[in-house]
């Protein structure tokens, strides 16, 4: 398979900017992978579709403010102003990272994160609390976290923070931002609108797109109508927006990312699958974790690992039964995916329709359900 059959063209104002709203009124494609039937709706009609021998299965991952800007000194004393990218947590303090620039983030080097002084972020019990003044930037106040680059790793920064007896996950929640994929140019006012109402563990650079469709109110009309849900764990990585560089396709160096299952959940998931419940994975996330531990025999184990699995046609599929997803980047491996579960040309086709009728593309996307 060439890397060439997975793309198609995208007008660029089809790459949707801004979250629609409500989140349950964006469109909804749905494609049948048996007779590639193609219907459209709104997302909030998903409740005529679905029903009691259902189950839904979310990532419960929480987006972090992995965007962080600091500052390094040069030669001559002078700070310049850099960006240090959060991709995975080693350990409490240590994280892997891609950084700007790299030229100048070398092993040894350390990094100063000031306080703005028009935050209301309250620092008292810090050890930075008598950190010197104003620093050398306008509008900064204390230190109020370093970090030391400690090695490199695949052309990426082993990066050590000090935080001053601060909770980490607080700071960085409080100062910085959480980061939207490249093909978003507009700013977010509201970060919440890139978080899914059902997020619990922080962890990921970037949201279970698929899942930002639901609202309470709809996850609670579901379960009136005995819809089950159950949540999964899947930490997504920076390397989900990373191209594949490769003409052969079976080549590609799938990414890791963490999963996590619980042994409850895994149980019950076996239950439901013994009563021919149709298990439908919300978003490419929740599918690796379930088709990670699935074995050919159609069962599911509990457990964390990194994972690597690649799915693309011909993969032969153990657990899953549906897909409520988005509309992905031309040859990407999430295209593969969903090519592998409803037909190349059944997905060649539901795009085109997507395109011709111009629906809202990747992140703040419209929603296809593949049942």
């Amino acid at each position: 398979m060439k890397l060439s059959d997975f793309d198609y063209h995208l007008p660029d104002e089809l790459i949707a900017q801004t979250p629609i709203e409500p989140r349950d009124h964006s469109r909804l494609l749905q494609l049948s992978k048996n007779d590639w039937n193609i219907e459209e709706s709104k997302f909030y009609n998903i409740l005529d579709e679905l029903w009691e021998n259902d189950v839904l299965v979310l990532n419960k991952t929480k987006v972090i403010n992995a965007r962080l800007h600091g500052y390094i000194k040069n030669i001559e004393g002078n700070e310049k102003e850099v960006e240090i990218f959060l991709h995975k947590q080693i350990n409490d303090n240590t994280w892997d990272c891609l950084v700007y620039p790299g030229k100048k983030l070398k092993p040894g080097k350390k990094i100063d994160f000031y306080l703005p002084t028009t935050s209301s972020f309250d620092v008292k019990g810090s050890t930075w609390n008598e950190v010197e003044g104003d620093g050398f930037r306008k509008n900064l106040g204390p230190v109020i976290m370093t970090a030391e680059i400690k090695d490199i790793s695949d052309s990426w920064r082993i990066v050590e923070f000090s935080k001053g007896g601060m909770d980490f996950m607080e700071i960085i929640e409080k100062l910085w931002e959480i980061p939207l994929p490249p093909y978003i140019k507009e700013k977010l006012e509201n970060s919440a609108r890139y978080q899914t109402v059902f997020n619990e563990i922080s962890g990921s650079v970037a949201a279970p797109t698929a899942g930002l469709h639901f609202t309470p109110e709809l996850i609670k009309k579901l379960e009136n109508q005995w819809v089950t849900f159950e949540k999964v764990l899947l930490h997504v990585g920076l390397w989900t927006f990373k191209n594949v560089e490769v003409d052969d396709v079976t080549n590609h160096n799938m990414h890791k990312e963490y999963i996590e299952l619980e042994s409850d959940v895994a149980e019950r998931l076996n239950k439901y699958k013994a009563q021919w419940k149709r298990v439908i994975a919300v978003w490419t996330t929740s599918i690796r974790v379930l088709e990670s531990f699935s074995d050919r025999t159609g069962l599911i184990t509990a457990g964390s690992m990194d994972t690597d699995i690649f799915i693309y046609p011909w993969y032969e599929w153990k657990f899953v039964d549906g897909i409520i997803t988005n509309f992905h980047l031309p040859k990407s491996t999430l295209v593969m995916l969903v090519s592998s579960f409803a037909w190349k040309k059944n997905i060649e086709n539901a795009y085109k329709y997507a395109v011709d009728n111009k629906f809202r593309f990747f992140s703040f996307w419209d929603a296809m359900f593949i049942k």
